[in-house]
């Protein structure tokens, strides 16, 4: 045999370089999951894979529960050991807090000073959850007047905020942000002039501008697919439906059509391809359609693939897990789909107790939901109904709970509490 000393060195290279390549994908795996960076987590799917955290807890169970500047609705978010957090008062102050993860100790807060605008009952001044990328931090905000857009450092230092200007709603501002490839993206569906609209989130600029056709205030969170080897921002709202944008351009790829309510869970992505949305009025689900997002246009008539009409959630946002999905009713009723199926017909369908404003999320295969009075419903994620445990956390909540950092973070009204995972 024959001894080579460059072939030797390319093949040790190729195969060190492969190593490394490998180790830095696993890597940012890792930190994808660590990481809690919107409304539901990842890409809004509501999934999260820690192991250890229990389906039934006592109050002396928690790691720490701390007191909250003011009321809110919305969700935590974190990356690394930074959490984020939002509050308003009851003089329209609006309040963005950077806690430690790990122990809940206050980092910084910033506010800012809004109007006392009319709220629904279920609505908070601070229902919007923030988005993080690893380096800002952005909270949307509004009354009557103004609909401003701010970005912060993870230092709590003001970096840029937009006014959108007005925002004309039947129940006050809701909707939460995300933050793809260096942009900001923020729905602004109102009664009135509407647009979804990308802002660079370094500087404020604004990249883009999608005007949009406008019916009933939206409150659904913004999610990207790739369709055909490309993304596309899928956004919900009930004057264009499910619909399709360009993230380079804003440009409306496709779009399902009129829905005949308002849009406040956000939309999901199936396994086999499809986007979901529902709307509703009254604390019912009235429809929920399922589009194939490979169209162009008005695929109202080309590109319907299912719907459903009953046991519909109206505010808690479903979770998809494999072939089924998961319905989590505003009034405690929870169906299981086979999406390989007719999205009409049940799995399972089983009344849990209690109504819900907050959404399910799926941790380790068990589904974690928060009622109105508090309570933490879990149940197993399979095709037969298996209630596993049911926590009380001893105040209202119509939040849905973040995971990140080996912890579940649990937000009521008035307070944030952290359960550990145990071992």
């Amino acid at each position: 045999m024959h001894y080579h000393p460059r072939k030797f060195v390319r093949e040790f290279m190729r195969t060190f370089t492969q190593v490394v390549l490998f180790a830095i994908a696993a890597q940012v795996i890792v930190n994808a999951e660590e990481n809690w960076p919107r409304f539901r987590g990842p890409n809004g799917t509501g999934h999260s894979t820690q192991k250890g955290i229990p389906s039934e807890f006592k109050a002396d169970d928690l790691e720490w529960s701390i007191d909250l500047p003011g009321k809110g609705h919305s969700s935590p978010v974190i990356w690394g050991d930074n959490l984020f957090v939002t509050s308003g008062t009851e003089t329209g102050e609006r309040i963005l807090q950077c806690l430690d993860a790990n122990t809940g100790k206050e980092r910084w807060k910033v506010s800012q000073q809004f109007g006392a605008n009319h709220l629904h009952k279920k609505n908070s001044y601070a229902s919007g959850t923030p988005a993080v990328d690893g380096e800002h931090v952005v909270v949307a905000f509004a009354d009557e007047e103004h609909y401003r857009v701010t970005a912060y450092t993870f230092k709590g230092e003001q970096l840029w905020t937009q006014d959108l200007g007005s925002f004309n709603s039947q129940h006050g501002q809701g909707v939460s942000p995300i933050i793809y490839e260096g942009m900001v993206i923020v729905p602004n569906d109102q009664w009135g002039p509407s647009a979804l609209v990308a802002f660079d989130v370094t500087s404020g600029k604004e990249m883009w501008k999608s005007d949009r056709r406008f019916i009933k205030t939206s409150y659904a969170t913004a999610m990207i697919m790739n369709v055909k080897g490309k993304d596309q921002i899928i956004a919900l709202s009930g004057g264009v439906g499910l619909a399709g944008i360009d993230p380079e351009t804003g440009k409306q790829i496709w779009a399902s059509g009129e829905l005949p309510q308002r849009t406040v869970a956000s939309p999901m992505a199936t396994q086999d391809g499809r986007v979901i949305g529902v709307c509703g009025q009254g604390g019912r689900g009235v429809i929920m359609v399922a589009v194939d997002p490979t169209g162009e246009g008005d695929v109202s008539q080309t590109h319907i693939k299912g719907t459903r009409e009953t046991n519909i959630p109206y505010v808690p946002t479903p979770v998809i897990d494999g072939h089924y999905m998961y319905l989590w009713n505003d009034d405690g009723i929870v169906c299981c789909v086979d999406l390989a199926g007719d999205l009409g017909e049940n799995v399972w369908r089983q009344r849990v107790g209690g109504n819900f404003s907050g959404s399910p999320v799926l941790i380790d295969g068990r589904l974690f939901c928060i009622s109105e009075d508090g309570d933490v419903v879990v149940l197993q994620a399979s095709p037969e109904y298996k209630l596993l445990g049911k926590s009380s956390l001893g105040e209202s909540s119509y939040s849905t709970p973040a995971v990140a950092n080996g912890r579940v973070y649990f937000r009521t009204f008035h307070k944030l509490m952290c359960l550990k995972a145990k071992g």
